[in-house]
C-alpha cells in the first residue's frame, strides 16, 4: 500500500475538537483515491499527513505509513528525502508553492528536472512558448499558468503517490481534461497512487476509482466512485449530490444543505451532521458516529445504516430458495 492512515487524530492547542479525528485511508499502487467535503472538513490536512506537515503546536495520534516508512517518526534527512522522492503535492494556490524572486526554471532544476526535461514537462502540461516560460518570474504568468506550473515540478520528481488539492481547479475545463489525462499516463508508466482532492463531484465520480466523503474531520463515507454517486449511504453524501448542479440537466433543482459547516469552536455530544440532517432522530445527539460496513464492502459512519443493512440482509435471506 503506498499510504496507510490509520485513526489518525490530529488536535490544535484551544480547538474545541480534533482537526482530524480518527481517520482512516489508504491509497494503492495505480489507484486514484478521492477526497471530497466542504471547505473546512479536513480534506487538505489529510493529505498533508503523508508529507508529515501537520500545523505548527499540534499533536498526532494514530498511524501514518507511506510504504515501509512511518511518516509521523521521520525526521531531518529521512523527511526531507521523503518529500522530495516518495510523495510529491500539487497545492489549491500555487502561489505558496513558488518563490516570487526565482525564476521558473530554477524552480524546476530544484526538482531534478535538467534545461530539456523542464521545457518538456512545461509543455506536456499545456504551457506555450516553455523556453520563455523557463525565464520568467511567478508574477510574470496568470493563475492557471501558475498551477501548470506546479504540476509540472509535481511531475519532475516521478512520485510514487501524488497528492493533488484541487490541482485543476484554476484551469479551463479543455486543458483540465489535458492534464487529468497526463496524471492518468503517470500513474500508468510508473504504478503511482494519487490522492486526488476536489469539490466537484461528478468530476470525482468520473476520475477516481475509490472516494472518501469528510465532514467535520471524519470520514463518514467510504465507496467505490460508482457506488457512492449511484447509491450514497450517508446522508450528508446525498446532501452534496442534492446541490451539484449537472451540465445540461435544467430539470434538476438544487437542494442546498441547510446550516453551515462546523468550525473547530462547535462541540458535538453525538453526530456532528445531526444538526443538518433531514434523517436525524433524537438518538443522533448522543451517538458516536462508528463506521458500518455495507453490503458492497464500503463504508458509512450513520447511526441509521445498521439496521438498513440488517434488514436488507435479513431481506435477501427470506428471498433465496
Amino acid at each position: 500500500m503506498l499510504l496507510t492512515l490509520d485513526h489518525l487524530t490530529v488536535q490544535l492547542p484551544g480547538a474545541a475538537r480534533p482537526l482530524l479525528d480518527e481517520v482512516s485511508l489508504r491509497v494503492a499502487p495505480g489507484e486514484v483515491v478521492g477526497l471530497v467535503g466542504e471547505s473546512g472538513s479536513g480534506k487538505s490536512t489529510t493529505a498533508k499527513a503523508a508529507l508529515g506537515l501537520l500545523p505548527g503546536g499540534a499533536t498526532a495520534s494514530g498511524s501514518v505509513r507511506a510504504g515501509d516508512a512511518d511518516v509521523l517518526a521521520l525526521t531531518g534527512e529521512d523527511l526531507r528525502r521523503h518529500r522530495a522522492r516518495t510523495v510529491a503535492m500539487v497545492h489549491q494556490d500555487p502561489r505558496a508553492a513558488l518563490n516570487p524572486v526565482r525564476r521558473i526554471g530554477d524552480f524546476l532544476r530544484e526538482r531534478g528536472a535538467d534545461r530539456a526535461r523542464a521545457v518538456e514537462l512545461l509543455a506536456a502540461v499545456g504551457l506555450s512558448d516553455p523556453e520563455r516560460r523557463l525565464r520568467q518570474r511567478p508574477h510574470e504568468l496568470s493563475g492557471g499558468m501558475l498551477q501548470r506550473v506546479v504540476i509540472a515540478g509535481a511531475l519532475a520528481v516521478e512520485p510514487r503517490l501524488l497528492l493533488a488539492d484541487e490541482a485543476t481547479s484554476a484551469l479551463d475545463v479543455t486543458t483540465q481534461a489535458e492534464i487529468l489525462a497526463l496524471l492518468r499516463t503517470l500513474r500508468a508508466e510508473q504504478g503511482a497512487g494519487m490522492l486526488f482532492i476536489t469539490h466537484d463531484l461528478h468530476l470525482a465520480a468520473a476520475y477516481c476509482d475509490r472516494v472518501y466523503v469528510m465532514y467535520a474531520g471524519r470520514v463518514v463515507e467510504e465507496r467505490t466512485a460508482e457506488a457512492l454517486f449511484a447509491d450514497p449511504a450517508h446522508p450528508y453524501t446525498r446532501g452534496l449530490l442534492s446541490c451539484s448542479p449537472t451540465l445540461g440537466d435544467t430539470s434538476h433543482t438544487l437542494l442546498p444543505i441547510p446550516g453551515r459547516p462546523p468550525s473547530l469552536s462547535d462541540v458535538f455530544t453525538g453526530c456532528p451532521f445531526a444538526a443538518r440532517c433531514p434523517d436525524a432522530e433524537p438518538e443522533c445527539d448522543t451517538w458516536r458516529p462508528t463506521a458500518a460496513e455495507l453490503p458492497d464492502g464500503g463504508t458509512a459512519a450513520c447511526r441509521r445504516i445498521p439496521t438498513a443493512v440488517t434488514t436488507a440482509a435479513a431481506s435477501a435471506e427470506r428471498s433465496t430458495p
